[in-house]
């Protein structure tokens, strides 16, 4: 038998946090897009985050969907973990999920239809997306037989925490060699920040409830997630108000193009 909330009111927090959190994640990516559309340029943004952007939500979305959705997974966690502890996937980790997947890849097709200077995406991403998904299908191919799905889901879940990991690196050294953060929208970062505050909350209350830790190491993918989340936002917020500051205006129209430091936004 499952296991349920020992609180009521426990449970309507867990749900209200889950839910905030999915809204600031889901809106976060929206600064961006119209700062695009506004400046009819994606200079300054940098291509390597956008395609490990996508790499990190898809399997995210695969983890997220599989765990939810499948009774058969949620077997074998429960086998895994204990019949008397929740599935750490709520309704909120789908949406947003499925949300991010859409936005990312719509942001990824105004690369193609805005001036986007000299910039480009580098081989060294494009050498570590055709790796990640490589080793995914030789994982899918070895988990097929004995029907090792949790398996596989955690691989993808391993995957997503890799390229939070990495995928904001490529932006920040960017923002680094052009001195500048123009054309990387800082409303996506307060509420990239907002949400990984609060998927953290919401983990805890969780723990709270249940009086245990095993959601937090159960699914570290959502852990080190909402961790590395903060402390990326952190860095760009940085970034943005204290070494790079700039004035209001610096991001409208009067600067879509920023021919002399567009030499220096190839990613590492």
């Amino acid at each position: 038998m499952s296991s349920s909330w020992n609180s009521v009111g426990l449970e309507v927090l867990y749900q209200v946090l889950g839910w905030v959190a999915f809204f600031a994640w889901s809106f976060s990516f929206y600064p961006q897009v119209f700062l695009n559309f506004r400046r009819k340029s994606v200079v300054g943004l940098n291509f390597d985050f956008l395609v490990l952007n996508l790499t990190k939500h898809s399997s995210y979305l695969i983890y997220n969907a599989a765990l939810f959705f499948s009774p058969f997974i949620q077997r074998q966690y429960h086998e895994k973990y204990g019949d008397k502890e929740m599935i750490p996937v709520a309704a909120n980790d789908v949406a947003f999920s499925l949300h991010a997947v859409a936005l990312t890849a719509f942001t990824l097709f105004q690369v193609f239809i805005y001036e986007r200077g000299n910039q480009k995406v580098s081989k060294v991403c494009i050498s570590i997306s055709a790796i990640v998904w490589t080793a995914a299908i030789v994982c899918l191919i070895v988990a097929w037989p004995k029907s090792n799905w949790l398996w596989l889901i955690d691989v993808f879940n391993s995957i997503q925490v890799g390229m939070t990991a990495i995928k904001y690196i490529p932006q920040a050294v960017m923002n680094f060699r052009r001195k500048s953060t123009i054309g990387w929208s800082i409303g996506n970062i307060l509420l990239d920040l907002t949400g990984g505050v609060l998927n953290f909350g919401q983990m805890g209350v969780q723990s709270i409830d249940q009086h245990t830790l095993v959601n937090f190491y159960g699914n570290i993918g959502k852990t080190l997630l909402s961790l590395e989340v903060v402390f990326f936002d952190v860095v760009f917020i940085i970034q943005h108000y204290v070494l790079y500051p700039v004035k209001r205006d610096e991001n409208d129209n009067d600067y879509p193009i920023l021919p002399i430091e567009v030499k220096h936004v190839e990613a590492v």
